[in-house]
């Protein structure tokens, strides 16, 4: 047995003598004697200790096959999964002027037809549900709750298709808040809601700066105001956008949800995000829960800080884990409203990135997404591949205009995990055997 090459290795300078183990592909952290490692690295460890790292996947017998594991996850991934998930985005209509918009440059009066939305159904239905896949949708916008009519229709259909399939539906809602009453709630979660994202940029001074209404007035107390009552009824995911200048005051809003009863136990995440400019263009972390707009030492520091801030009160943050972008999953599509059909919402403003449509069919995207970019050496020989897989594509976009390259990770894991891993350790949010 081998150490295997998926692993990152700390020193405890809080304990003399003791070593951090940490393996990216398992998502296993552990703190063991430096002579135990050193029994490990030169094959001489047994018994119990062996079973133990064995057993987590810090030992692995070749990590020549363990390379090749790794470099054929997707292609055993996707002949294995049963699952469809689709983010549907219902208009490109909102009711909120949010500052850093992404989809600023081609929002507008724009929805879905109970066409397309047919068109969706029969597809999802035939396609998915009838081979005995799962469904699982995202309503997305824009604001889909402008198109609360549609989101009950296509629900129903799929819920009764689901039904006589002998599969399941369900579905969630990337919403900004302001709409998702408790009394729409409960109407929407017999048809198959179970959860929402919704954004809250900081306290309100600092939220409604950025998230006015098209008004011009503030939307805080109406979003935290549904917040504080859905919390009872669906999982809810909460996130928030900042900025070099406003992230510290990011801790207040926690505080104010904890005040109103939005207590940890009652929120399935909260995940802030960086918003950055790139080329002229602002990007905001809406798209994935996973993706990282940039590696500048401010970002960094704030990540760590308000993820400190975040796991001090008792709320759930993101966790370090094996993750790759939706691309590599041939089941995870976003179809727009018009009926055209992409790997992510950030591509929506690509015509280059189209793979298909609702009529027609999803065609061979291998090449306009570069899907092996990350099958090289440097990137299968790194260690921080299981967490990464060739980073974010829509960051590459953001420099490039297309995907050519990887969004290299290894610098901002090299900064930042193992301060979150001591995060961890100390808030008691560790994989242990």
């Amino acid at each position: 047995m081998q150490l295997s090459r998926f692993l990152k290795i700390y020193p405890c300078p809080d304990r003399p003598g003791s070593m951090l183990l940490y393996s990216t592909k398992r998502s296993a952290l552990l703190r063991i004697p430096e002579a135990t490692l050193r029994a490990a690295q030169d094959g001489t460890l047994s018994g119990a200790d062996r079973d133990t790292l064995v057993r987590l996947g810090f030992l692995v017998p070749d990590p020549a096959a363990e390379r090749i594991e790794m470099r054929d996850i997707f292609v055993n991934a996707n002949r294995q999964r049963r699952q469809f998930n689709a983010v549907v985005v219902l208009n490109l209509d909102c009711n909120l002027a949010c500052s850093y918009c992404y989809e600023d440059n081609f929002r507008g009066n724009f929805y879905m037809s109970p066409e397309t939305a047919d068109a969706l159904v029969e597809t999802v239905i035939a396609g998915q549900m009838e081979q005995g896949n799962a469904v699982r949708l995202s309503f997305y916008g824009g604001e889909p709750l402008l198109s609360v009519e549609l989101i009950k229709e296509i629900a129903s259909r799929l819920l009764a298709a689901a039904d006589k399939a002998g599969t399941s539906f369900s579905f969630s809602l990337v919403t900004n808040g302001t709409l998702l009453s408790a009394s729409l709630a409960r109407e929407l979660i017999p048809l198959g809601l179970t959860g929402a994202k919704i954004t809250l940029d900081g306290p309100r001074d600092t939220h409604d700066l950025s998230r006015p209404f098209v008004s011009g007035s503030g939307s805080f107390d109406a979003i935290l105001d549904n917040v504080a009552q859905l919390c009872d009824l669906i999982r809810l995911n909460l996130g928030g956008n900042f900025s070099a200048e406003n992230y510290r005051s990011f801790p207040a809003l926690m505080d104010l949800l904890a005040a109103r009863g939005v207590t940890p136990d009652k929120v399935a995440r909260i995940q802030f995000s960086p918003v950055v400019k790139k080329s002229g263009t602002n990007a905001a972390g809406d798209f994935g829960s996973q993706c990282v707009c940039s590696y500048e030492p401010w970002l960094i520091e704030a990540g760590l800080y308000l993820r400190e801030e975040t796991l001090k009160r008792g709320y759930p943050a993101p966790q370090i884990k094996m993750s790759a972008c939706a691309v590599e999953y041939e089941s995870d599509l976003v179809i727009n409203y018009d009926g055209s059909i992409y790997k992510c919402p950030a591509f929506m403003s690509h015509d280059s990135l189209r793979i298909g449509t609702l009529k027609d069919g999803v065609g061979d995207y291998r090449a306009s997404h570069n899907m092996d970019v990350w099958k090289k050496d440097e990137c299968l020989d790194c260690a921080y591949l299981p967490i990464c897989f060739g980073g974010c594509r829509q960051m590459t976009l953001l420099r490039t205009d297309a995907i050519e390259e990887v969004d290299c990770r290894k610098a901002f894991y090299d900064a930042s995990l193992e301060p979150s891993l001591r995060q961890d350790l100390k808030y008691g949010r560790t994989k242990k055997g």
